[in-house]
């Protein structure tokens, strides 16, 4: 038995043509990344990240070792802290640890920073 071939019909409007590079071309990943990351609709902004780098030179060895930036999320920075002593010192110390970071980030970032028990290290 003969199987009849069967013309495929371009299927109009079910893509939206190509946008970007011209035919031929492709786009670097690094204009494709800067056109994300520069997205203002963006839910976070890149330099956010900085913070994590930041905190033991704003905040000071002792702390460091008892107290790590576990996570940053519209304006609110949580810190792990080692043990309830720490947690009482650092939620005095809070407003200018909030502060600082904003001074080294060179812009208002940090809007509250949230103190938890837990463990640093993790």
């Amino acid at each position: 038995m003969k199987r009849s071939k069967s013309k495929r019909r371009p299927v109009s409007g079910r893509f939206p043509p190509p946008e970007g590079p011209p035919a031929g071309g492709l786009t670097p990943i690094r204009d494709v990344l800067q056109a994300v990351f520069n997205d203002p609709s963006m839910p976070f902004n890149p330099d956010d990240v900085r913070i994590f780098d930041l905190w033991d030179g704003v905040v000071g060895p002792a702390i460091s070792r008892n107290a790590r930036p576990s996570w940053f999320r519209e304006g609110r920075l949580r810190v792990r802290v080692s043990g309830p002593i720490w947690l009482q010192e650092l939620e005095f110390a809070g407003e200018t640890i909030r502060e600082r970071l904003n001074q080294a980030l060179g812009r208002q970032a940090v809007k509250k920073i949230e103190f938890r028990l837990g463990d640093p290290s993790a």
